[in-house]
């Protein structure tokens, strides 16, 4: 799982470092070409793109470092206000490391003696620092597209890689968020809209699977895996332990918020599915297909086979079985469906190190 969440790390860095490394590139562009620098300091187009290459991948990695930060260990974690405290130390913090990275890079390739304080209030610098954060905001702005459409989907969009309609085979998995009804009526309607924001801020643990979070409908998820990635190490069943085992890490903090351990029952299955661009005025990235019907039937079958997790027969064929243990539950009868189904329910073995 380390591994998975160390290439997530990386996707996330090397956007960052893409992005500012373009964004330092256009600065050179508008301010190089045609224009005429009115500060002490003049630099020719070459040495502008120079400067641009070697600050634009360093300063790509210091932002990507503080949204991985902010992610992980800020957001929905602290209160809104402390965030936005953070935030400004981050920019203030953020402006004075350009400014001295940027020093330190014209000495290195100039030479040429100025006081750092001439530097940093040099006629051109206001123009420059109002570019860095706008800047910041930009990326970080295109970060939270990328995270609300699913994380990698944007450069896919950007590509027309979902324009016109494709097939794909993946995996589906349905949680369903158990006593869902009582909940609310104990809790009310806030309460237990911030216990659902808990489970599924935790249920980003899954990303360490590979899973691709699909949709959140109401107190239900629904994840997904490119099949080759889902049934590797058997992601697609690790990701559903894992989740149930942070959730329980975290009793105290539910029992003590909420009164309650929340616990998750799921469904899923594999096929070919058709996914595509949908909407005018609201983009989204929609799959649409046979198994995600029967990955939600499956699911719905949870509660009278008694089981936390099932699965259909063909996916459970296609798995390795050495991890967990799997009960065959018989051939049940799905909405919709005018065969039956067999499925499995899956338990975890005892000894957890099997799933490192």
């Amino acid at each position: 799982m380390g591994m998975n969440l160390n290439e997530r790390r990386w996707r996330i860095l090397r956007f960052f470092m893409i992005g500012w490394t373009f964004a330092f590139i256009f600065l050179s562009i508008v301010r190089g070409l045609g224009t005429q620098e009115l500060g002490e300091l003049k630099f020719s187009f070459k040495e502008s793109l120079l400067i641009a290459c070697t600050l634009g991948p360093i300063m790509g990695f210091v932002s990507g470092m503080a949204q991985i930060t902010i992610e992980e260990r800020f957001y929905k974690y602290v209160p809104l206000k402390r965030l936005l405290l953070i935030q400004l130390v981050y920019i203030i913090c953020f402006l004075l490391l350009v400014t001295v990275v940027a020093y330190g890079v014209y000495h290195l390739y100039f030479g040429i003696e100025i006081s750092f304080w001439r530097f940093a209030s040099d006629k051109g610098s206001g123009a420059i620092f109002f570019f860095v954060v706008f800047t910041d905001f930009a990326l970080s702005l295109l970060r939270q597209v990328d995270l609300m459409l699913g994380e990698g989907n944007l450069s896919k969009l950007i590509r027309g890689r979902f324009y016109s309609p494709r097939e794909e085979h993946r995996i589906f998995m349905f949680l369903d968020l158990q006593s869902s009804t009582t909940l609310a009526e104990r809790l009310g309607h806030i309460k237990y809209s911030k216990l659902i924001q808990d489970c599924f801020n935790d249920m980003g643990v899954v990303v360490g699977n590979k899973a691709e979070i699909y949709q959140y409908v109401g107190d239900e998820a629904v994840l997904t895996w490119e099949f080759k990635d889902g049934i590797k190490d058997q992601n697609c069943i690790k990701a559903f332990f894992n989740f149930k085992q942070l959730l329980s890490d975290r009793e105290q903090f539910y029992q003590n918020t909420y009164g309650c351990l929340p616990f998750f029952k799921a469904g899923m299955h594999s096929g070919i599915v058709t996914v595509t661009e949908v909407g005018k005025y609201k983009k989204e990235i929609a799959y649409h297909g046979d198994t995600i019907n029967t990955a939600a039937r499956i699911q719905g079958k949870c509660n009278d086979l008694d089981s936390e997790l099932l699965l259909s027969e063909s996916l459970k064929e296609k798995l390795q079985r050495n991890s967990f243990l799997f009960k065959e539950m018989g051939k049940i009868s799905l909405k919709g469906k005018q065969g039956k189904v067999m499925v499995h329910s899956v338990s975890e073995i005892k000894n957890r190190s099997a799933m490192a």
